[in-house]
């Protein structure tokens, strides 16, 4: 075991290097000069403008701010935000525990519906349930988060008036963050209500954001089960009598989740994507919409280190899938 993670850590390096590079680069690629935009409306001398952009570092080569920047990643220093000041882990650090509250109740309501409808297509196979829940997840999958996120606000905030458009509470109520879950601090805060309203702010962007993994796992799921059904120790399973329950809940479907749970990893990456588009939509105050903020105003240092830490998660989580699949089936534990 120890073996197969050194292995799997050395892999993570290139890759490191690789995301770094995508990172540095992207931001220079667009438009814009960041000392311009953080002016303002107001009209900057030449002389001014050349030295900003001396105390920013942004005068030099470009292979010598790539190294100064991965050399600050080495050892931990993300930089600081060319617009606030602030070190960009700081900030990283004060909003990531809202992305990944939106981002668990999106996975955790993906697993528990995309699961148990995936066994049931399978189960069902070529029956009218089989078709209807692959037909929703096809349509679930094709929705763009945005057009799906709007149509919800329209007609749940808008039309029916059940769910706020936009935030995590309730101005009406105020509590100093413990955790920075929302739902955890609004318990701790002993408010009465504030729990319920924390939890209807959070309703409409989990629906959107688990929409597309909820999709991926039901069809995944289905067709792992479909494969595994067809086993021959599924068929003596049933030659021998066992209930259907037996067979499907713990013969067939532990060994059909090594696929699913491959997947459930990789929507890792789709979560914090969506979550980029589903925290502009609903002002979700997040890791998301400070990135696209960032990408605006053209802040260098908060997009590099935004990407890194997002591209860090997302390594690490497929890590920890990789060494799941020795709890799941341990015929192949390393």
């Amino acid at each position: 075991m120890l073996r197969f993670i050194l292995g799997r850590l050395a892999v993570l390096i290139p890759t490191f290097v690789g995301v770094s590079i995508i990172a540095f680069s992207f931001i220079r690629l667009l438009p814009g000069d960041p000392v311009m935009l953080m002016s303002g409306e107001r009209v900057m001398s030449p002389e001014r403008h050349a030295e900003l952009m001396h105390q920013l570092g942004l005068d030099r080569p470009l292979y010598i701010q790539y190294f100064d920047y991965l050399g600050g990643l080495v050892t931990g220093d993300f930089g600081s935000s060319i617009v606030t000041k602030r070190p960009v882990l700081v900030d990283f650090m004060q909003l990531f525990p809202a992305t990944l509250e939106l981002s668990l109740c999106a996975i955790i309501l993906a697993i528990c519906l995309g699961i148990p409808a995936g066994v049931l297509a399978a189960v069902k196979r070529g029956s009218w349930l089989d078709q209807t829940v692959m037909g929703a997840a096809l349509v679930g999958y094709s929705m763009p988060i945005f057009w799906w996120g709007l149509l919800l606000i329209i007609f749940f905030s808008g039309y029916l008036g059940w769910t706020p458009v936009s935030g995590r509470i309730s101005l009406m109520y105020f509590f100093p963050p413990v955790t920075g879950f929302m739902l955890i601090d609004s318990l701790l805060s002993g408010q009465a209500g504030a729990f319920k309203s924390a939890l209807t702010y959070l309703i409409l962007p989990t629906i959107v954001l688990a929409t597309i993994p909820l999709a991926v796992i039901a069809r995944q799921t289905r067709s792992a089960m479909l494969e595994v059904l067809g086993e021959d120790y599924v068929r003596t399973a049933r030659s021998k009598g066992l209930s259907p329950f037996r067979i499907v809940g713990i013969h067939a479907l532990r060994n059909a989740m090594i696929p699913v749970i491959t997947t459930i990893g990789l929507q890792v990456g789709v979560l914090l994507a969506g979550a980029i588009l589903t925290e502009t939509i609903f002002s979700w105050p997040g890791i998301g919409k400070w990135m696209v903020d960032s990408v605006f105003k053209r802040d260098y240092a908060v997009v590099q280190g935004g990407l890194m830490l997002i591209a860090g998660i997302i390594m690490l989580v497929n890590l920890v899938v990789d060494l799941t699949y020795g709890l799941v089936n341990p015929r192949i534990r390393h």
